[in-house]
């Protein structure tokens, strides 16, 4: 094991904090958006197999594929059947993403897209209408994902041990974000009252 990124006493007893290097992809769990992406050295966001951009839009509006529309048409056509953000990379010295993109024109650009259809939108939340309000709580959410996968990428992934009289009691691995919010409370959490330091 690698040395902890943060070690501190609680209660009697020692709280290590590492980065898990076995973290699953938060792709992986149960994600409310769909993530397309295309790069030529990563396979990122969710898995598909279509070969530009294009291609996806034709399929998410089942249109023929030999129409000619420029992706920004097929992009205006979309936003009126599913909610849908550009995803942006940033790769220099590590991976990042977000959906606003950038400042460096180098080592940034617009990798795909992360969406949901209106229709999954009414089936998940049990509605109806999918009003300005909730589009605006489904981007948000969309953003998160899209959060969450960024440091999935950048290595902000963690794990605790707590070990009481050189014996470990506990541990839990995959938090995803900085180790000193969810982590570390939950550690501190879990360490067992009695003895006191």
């Amino acid at each position: 094991m690698t040395d902890p990124v943060h070690e501190e006493e609680h209660r009697g007893s020692t709280i290590r904090i590492y980065h898990d290097p076995d973290a699953e992809s938060p792709r992986d769990w149960d994600n409310l958006g769909t993530m397309v992406c295309g790069h030529p050295r990563y396979t990122l966001g969710d898995m598909h197999d279509f070969g530009c951009a294009a291609e996806f839009l034709v399929d998410l509006l089942g249109l023929d594929r030999d129409r000619d529309l420029s992706v920004d048409q097929l992009l205006a056509r979309a936003e009126k059947v599913a909610v849908i953000l550009p995803v942006y990379l940033y790769d220099h010295s590590g991976l990042a993403m977000n959906t606003i993109g950038f400042h460096c024109p180098w080592d940034s650009g617009q990798v795909g897209f992360i969406y949901v259809t209106l229709e999954d939108i009414r089936r998940e939340y049990g509605i109806s209408r999918v009003s300005a309000k909730r589009r605006a709580a489904v981007v948000d959410r969309l953003r998160q994902e899209v959060d969450t996968y960024s440091d999935y990428l950048g290595g902000f992934v963690y794990g605790y041990t707590v070990e009481r009289g050189g014996e470990e009691i506990d541990s839990c691995w995959g938090f995803i974000g900085d180790y000193d919010g969810y982590c570390l409370e939950e550690a501190r959490s879990n360490v067992p009252a009695g003895v006191v330091a």
